[in-house]
Parts: structure tokens; C-alpha cells; sequence
């Protein structure tokens, strides 16, 4: 069979993937408890997580044609019924709410950041500084990757373009440079790197509410239900302890589990001074950006201070970046990972308010709440627990943390409101969970593909290594994380 018509049937199975799972929701008729529009948009969100699975195309594109459809079927609909326009719950202001979402526009913000972090070279003088400082060891050279992705996660909201396009290839590089590729003396250095380097990323893209893309809906979506405001400085706050915990053991877990041969460390440490010597000495840009970055940080954590708004926070750093020259208007324009951001988080956010608010979140946790009565003489702690534990590990079944976080996290956390659990402590469980949970497998995320891509390490190795780790993070966070949560009075 030739290219062309294999191509051509393997993208006509994507989309009926996508069309199959909303037509099927579509046919089965409406639960009591949930109005028509609520369940059509039901239908239509499902679709929308099946196509980031099937991904007839990438997701911005997805959620795009998801909101026209649902524009427009809703719109037949209402004419079909003679239903006048005053009296329709989906109107199309009502589709456009999600993409002046706050949420939306705070990545926004944290993707223009990031492109300007890269574009004046900062994000690579800091790895190598990182590098040429600790990389005597090369346990050394594996803190030097954490510290460098603790340093730009909060800067960084894709935390593939963070771990995938700037940290990957300089790990790569100090693999090669070490005398380990993959065909050659991989277990030398290449494999602990390789894999520091993934699951570095993963804590601290779980540490900061700008570190990942996907964060900030884990945030939106809990306050909304637990009823309290899980700010920048909360997330933070709740994650700091247990985040640097595993930061700081995570090398000694990965050396113990890989048991790498490499001895000496020169060549990397040569390779760090010659690319300094590239970059050359610190220049105004980098200067400025360091301290506007610096600042950005007071402002996000002292909110609670002076009450701004952590998207104002951003904007006033994007401003002011202008304004001094470091960047133009022309790259923010062109920054085509925040405006697919806004577009398919504004779609999302849209969606997930709809089926908040017309009852479909809360009928689905009614159910599976019903089912969990028979649990009812487990402490509530432990109920709570178990809910994090099972989200967690239904990571296995899907290829991107963003359609995991949107599938699941309302519904879960919805289940723990009606227990009443907690609140902060339900939020931190499944917000951190969502991104931690991408350990699992090779195919969970951005960078996670493209570090595995690497090909250092074997798949098997990679499921083996993923599930000792995912363990490693649940003596992390529910071991010393709680003791942290009941000090801040979470629970």
C-alpha cells in the first residue's frame, strides 16, 4: 500500500474516532438530573478528549472545531424547537467565556515570558552555570539539571518547550560528551541523565502553578468547586516542602536504580566553560529579564500583601520588557505557543464551566459517590487518599496530561466536596497528582516522549523505572507532604 492512501485512512480513523465518541454520548438520552445543553456539551467535551487522543489534529485546532460545532448544533437546535433567543441557556456569548478566562490569559503571559527567556539566552547561560558549579560529580551533573529546571519552571508554562526544546538537547550533549550515546555505553551516563532529566521536569512542572500549562485549570476547577481561592503563592506554598524533597532525592534514587559507570566528569564540565565562553559575558537584556523575573516572583507570592492579580503580575513584566527594549512587539505577536494556548485552554475553560454549572460535574460525582458508600467507615483522610491514588494511576490510559487533567480532575474533586473533604488539601492532592502522574509511562507528555525519544533507554526499563518512581512520589507527598499540609492547617 502506498504512503498517500495509508496516510489518508489513518487520519480518516482519527476523525471518526473523534466524531464516534460524540455521536454515541448524543444517542443516549439525558439523564434526569441534566439539562439538554448541558449533555451536548457533555458529548462534545468527550469528543474533544478523544481527539487529543486520536489527534486527527493538534489540540488547539481540536477544541476549535469542538466550540463551532457546538455553536452550531446548539444554534439548529434552538430553531428546530422555536426557542427564542432570549430564552437559550448556549448562546455564543456564553461560548466566548472561557477565552477572557483569567486562567487562559495567565499562560498566555507565561508563554510570551518564556519566549523572550529563550530568546535572550538566559534560560541556557543558567543551565550551564548550574553545570560548570556542581558538575564535579556526576551525581553532581544530575543536581544541575534539577536546579536548572527548579530555576526556569516558573518561567516556563510548557513544560515540554522547557524540558523537550531547552533542557533535552543540553542533556543529550553532556551524555555525548561524556563518551555515552545510545549505541554506545549508554548505561556510562546517558540512561541516569536521560532520566533525571524527565522526571526532574515532572516535579518541578508539580511545583509551580506556571509551570505547566495545564496548571492553572487544576487551580480554576478546584477553587470553583471547593469554594476558596488556590492562588500562585498557595500552590507554592503547599508544594515547596515535599517538591525539594524530591528534587534532592531523586538523583540518589535514579543512581541506585540505573547504577551508572561514568567516573569523571571533566568532559561535561569543559563542555559547560566552552559555551559560556560562546554566550559571552552577561548583557543588558539578560540583566534586565533576570531582575524583571526575580520581581514577578515577589509580586506572585506576596499577592496576599497587595491584592493584585497574578495576570496584572504578568502583564506588568511583559510591559516592562517592552518598554526597556528587551523584546519587541513583533515576537510576542509570533509566539504561536501562547495564542494555540489561549485558544485551546479557552475552549477547555469554556466547556468545563458549562458542565459545572448545568449540572453535569455534579451528577456524575453523585454517582460515583453512591458507589463509594461502602467505604463509609474509612477515616475521611483515607477516602481522600484513595480517590488521589486512583487518579493518579488511570494516567496509564492516556497519551497527554492536559486530556487526563481535563477528563477527571472536576469529577474527583467534585467526589471529595461531597465527602467534605478539606479543601486546600483535596486541591494540592489532585493539582500536584496531575502532573506527577506523567511518570508512568513513555508517552505521557511532551517531554517525557522527547527524552525517551532519545533512545537511552529501553521501554521496559522505562515502565519499570516509572512505577518505582511513581512510588517514590507517593512516600514523598503523602508522607512528608501530609506532615507539611497539617503544619499549614490543610487538615
Amino acid at each position: 500500500m502506498d504512503q498517500e492512501p495509508r496516510d489518508r485512512k489513518n487520519q480518516l480513523w482519527r476523525w471518526s474516532i473523534y466524531l464516534g465518541v460524540g455521536i454515541f454520548i448524543l444517542l443516549i438520552p439525558v439523564p434526569r438530573d441534566i439539562s439538554p445543553e448541558g449533555w451536548h456539551v457533555f458529548a462534545v467535551f468527550c469528543a474533544t478528549i478523544a481527539g487529543f487522543l486520536s489527534r486527527p489534529l493538534s489540540m488547539g485546532p481540536v477544541v476549535f472545531i469542538s466550540i463551532v460545532l457546538l455553536g452550531l448544533g446548539e444554534g439548529i437546535r434552538y430553531r428546530i424547537l422555536g426557542i427564542d433567543k432570549s430564552q437559550r441557556l448556549l448562546n455564543f456569548t456564553r461560548l466566548q467565556e472561557g477565552f477572557g478566562d483569567g486562567t487562559a490569559w495567565l499562560v498566555v503571559a507565561a508563554f510570551l515570558l518564556a519566549g523572550v527567556v529563550i530568546e535572550t539566552g538566559l534560560g541556557k547561560r543558567i543551565s550551564f552555570i548550574l553545570i560548570k558549579k556542581w558538575g564535579r560529580t556526576l551525581r553532581g551533573l544530575s543536581y544541575a539539571i534539577c536546579g536548572s529546571e527548579l530555576i526556569l519552571a516558573p518561567f516556563i508554562p510548557s513544560n515540554t518547550a522547557r524540558g523537550g526544546g531547552l533542557m533535552a538537547p543540553i542533556v543529550n550533549a553532556l551524555a555525548h560528551t561524556l563518551g555515552s550515546t545510545p549505541s554506545h555505553h549508554p548505561e556510562k551516563a546517558g540512561k541516569f541523565l536521560v532520566l533525571t532529566g524527565s522526571h526532574s521536569n515532572l516535579i518541578t512542572s508539580s511545583m509551580f502553578l506556571t509551570a505547566m500549562a495545564a496548571n492553572p485549570i487544576a487551580a480554576r476547577l478546584g477553587s470553583d468547586i471547593m469554594g476558596v481561592e488556590f492562588s500562585w503563592g498557595i500552590w507554592l506554598m503547599g508544594s515547596i516542602v515535599p517538591g525539594l524533597l524530591g528534587l534532592l532525592l531523586l538523583p540518589i534514587v535514579l543512581e541506585r536504580l540505573v547504577q551508572p559507570t561514568l567516573v569523571s566528569t571533566k568532559e561535561a564540565r569543559n563542555l559547560a566553560h566552552e559555551e559560556l565562553s560562546k554566550l559571552g559575558p552577561v548583557n543588558r537584556n539578560q540583566r534586565i529579564l533576570a531582575g524583571v523575573m526575580l520581581a514577578l516572583l515577589v509580586l506572585w507570592a506576596s499577592s496576599f500583601i497587595h491584592g493584585l492579580d497574578a495576570v496584572l503580575i504578568a502583564w506588568l513584566g511583559l510591559v516592562v520588557l517592552l518598554i526597556v527594549g528587551v523584546t519587541h512587539w513583533k515576537s510576542y505577536c509570533q509566539n504561536a505557543g501562547a495564542w494555540d494556548a489561549l485558544i485551546w485552554l479557552g475552549g477547555m475553560i469554556t466547556m468545563a464551566n458549562i458542565l459545572r454549572e448545568e449540572g453535569v460535574v455534579r451528577w456524575f460525582a453523585q454517582t460515583v459517590n453512591t458507589q463509594m458508600e461502602t467505604l463509609d467507615h474509612w477515616p475521611a483522610l483515607g477516602i481522600l487518599i484513595l480517590l488521589a491514588i486512583i487518579y493518579f494511576y488511570s494516567m496509564y490510559g492516556f497519551a497527554m496530561l492536559t486530556g487526563h487533567i481535563m477528563a477527571f480532575i472536576a469529577a474527583f474533586i467534585t467526589i471529595a466536596s461531597e465527602l467534605h473533604m478539606p479543601p486546600f488539601i483535596t486541591i494540592a492532592l489532585f493539582a500536584y497528582f496531575s502532573t506527577l502522574c506523567a511518570c508512568l509511562t513513555n508517552y505521557s507528555s511532551g517531554p517525557v516522549i522527547i527524552y525517551f525519544g532519545l533512545e537511552y533507554v529501553e521501554i521496559g526499563r522505562w515502565f519499570k523505572v516509572g512505577f518505582i518512581i511513581s512510588i517514590f512520589h507517593m512516600l514523598i507527598w503523602l508522607g512528608g507532604g501530609l506532615i507539611w499540609w497539617k503544619i499549614l492547617g490543610w487538615w
